[in-house]
């Protein structure tokens, strides 16, 4: 309800639209981590970070002096946000016990009509994370799969759950009704409500769930490296299944953006670049170094062959030679060699990681130091694993995890010392082909793939829609979104 006082703000200025971050429950690990916004838990329910708790039904006199109290306690300089959304938790879970008759009246009961398709998966999630002290769905056992008879068995009359289920109906009804509120007097003030539409989910989420087709669970989201990160950034959201989602025209989408309108005039669509290709990298990933486009267009095995490449195994794994782990590991070179890899090729004095040391993740956990150990060895630990990381990356081309004849270049490939030791035509041919792959073969691809995705989202509400269009752009973007009519940014001026 502090968003009213945002309006008037803006309405008292001469000012005509307010933005906001994402307004999705994020509450996944239960910690901080869960501040991030756009890490959703549900693409439809909204986070008790932004309930009113004097608004809700069954208060009492204690509850009430009780809000007093939080309010002066939590109005820090910075949020504490676990702390302000434990509170809040708390003060709704005692209101509701305390008189949890809204959820019988008239104005309840058309909300859940309306919203039993995504509510009752949320709120039945929600108590079975809460249950098995866990958002990663897969480890529920019997209750891992999605399905009609799960949501029965834990939210029906007779289980022992359904007061617990039925708290998250309660939750929500009021956040939408004080939301919806806000909304309206926005409206009535002259004032556009902007909102966010986050591009990604968490894996750990309600929708992953309920509809684990949609998504490509064994994958990460990112962004390739620039001059911000050099290591590029891995999101953790897996990718979704386009091909899946076509059969129902987008209506995954779709419903999102209807969901998003009772509240906003306009929508800002997060990294829309996503909607014509999106940062792909392995679920096992900890950087954004090692991914590629989807979709695009690879780079094919005959290409290679009729360019006179015929090593590619070279090319696909981490080029390593004595010389270069005595650059990053000086007189340890022999301690961590032997631990973490294996001579594969004496007569060309390559190496290969062990087979236990093959992904990223693996690294890390390898490298991650102990709790309580002196910080110069932490320190220690952590240049060991980037010396690591920086040896595992050294490659040329990533191999298609579902195609053994295609193939993709590593983002900044020649920048690595695997690349420098090429001959020099192969050092050419490999440049060729990598500036194709990210400059030039794609661009029909990625058109065509949001000319077919964007206009179920356009066509699914009334709002204004604009488009976070920023960082590596193709250069079909601002054609597509000229097209479509979606706004892009523009900004003055850039760190």
């Amino acid at each position: 309800m502090d968003l009213q006082h945002m309006v008037d703000f803006a309405a008292a200025t001469g000012m005509s639209v307010v933005q906001v971050l994402p307004v999705n429950d994020t509450c996944v690990h239960g910690t901080w981590w869960d501040s991030y916004p756009y890490s959703s838990l549900s693409v439809h329910a909204l986070h008790v970070m932004y309930l009113r708790p004097q608004l809700l039904a069954g208060l009492t006199q204690e509850l009430k002096d009780e809000i007093d109290v939080a309010r002066v306690a939590l109005n820090l300089k910075e949020i504490d946000y676990e702390a302000t959304v434990k509170t809040k938790l708390d003060i709704a879970r005692r209101a509701y016990e305390n008189d949890a008759s809204v959820l019988e009246r008239d104005g309840f009961i058309a909300y859940f009509k309306e919203n039993e398709h995504w509510l009752k998966p949320y709120a039945v999630f929600c108590v079975l994370r809460d249950l098995f002290g866990t958002a990663e769905h897969w480890r529920w056992g019997v209750f891992s799969e999605f399905s009609d008879d799960v949501l029965e068995k834990v939210s029906g009359e007779t289980s022992a759950l359904r007061a617990s289920v039925r708290f998250y109906y309660y939750l929500q009804y009021h956040l939408h009704a004080q939301l919806f509120a806000v909304s309206e007097y926005a409206k009535g003030s002259g004032i556009v409500l902007k909102g966010d539409l986050p591009v990604g989910v968490d894996k750990c989420s309600v929708d992953t769930w309920m509809h684990p087709r949609l998504f490509r669970m064994n994958t990460s989201t990112g962004a390739p490296p620039d001059a911000f990160d050099r290591n590029g950034q891995n999101w953790g959201f897996p990718t979704y299944n386009w091909e899946h989602m076509a059969e129902d025209d987008y209506a995954w989408w779709r419903s999102r953006m209807h969901h998003l309108e009772q509240y906003f005039s306009a929508i800002r669509i997060d990294h829309i670049l996503g909607f014509f290709r999106i940062w792909e990298l392995p679920a096992s990933a900890r950087t954004g170094r090692m991914g590629r486009f989807r979709p695009s267009l690879p780079i094919t095995r005959d290409e290679l062959l009729s360019r006179g490449i015929w090593d590619i195994d070279r090319l696909t794994e981490p080029f390593l030679q004595w010389h270069e782990m005595e650059r990053e590991f000086d007189e340890r070179t022999q301690e961590i060699a032997f631990r973490f890899m294996i001579e594969h090729d004496p007569p060309r004095g390559l190496w290969r990681f062990r087979p236990e040391f093959r992904t990223e993740a693996a690294i890390f956990k390898a490298t991650t130091p102990r709790a309580g150990i002196p910080q110069e060895f932490v320190d220690d630990q952590l240049q060991i694993r980037a010396s690591l990381m920086k040896l595992f990356q050294n490659r040329i081309l990533l191999i298609d995890s579902e195609n053994i004849d295609a193939f993709y270049p590593r983002f900044g490939l020649e920048e690595t010392s695997s690349y420098e030791a090429l001959d020099p035509w192969m050092r050419d041919n490999l440049h060729d082909l990598s500036n194709d792959y990210y400059f030039g073969r794609q661009t029909n691809t990625w058109r065509k793939q949001a000319r077919k995705v964007l206009p179920a989202l356009l066509n699914a509400s009334n709002m204004l829609v604009c488009g976070e269009d920023l960082g590596f752009t193709p250069t079909c973007v601002p054609s597509v979104m000229a097209e479509l009519g979606i706004l892009g940014f523009w900004i003055q001026r850039k760190p």
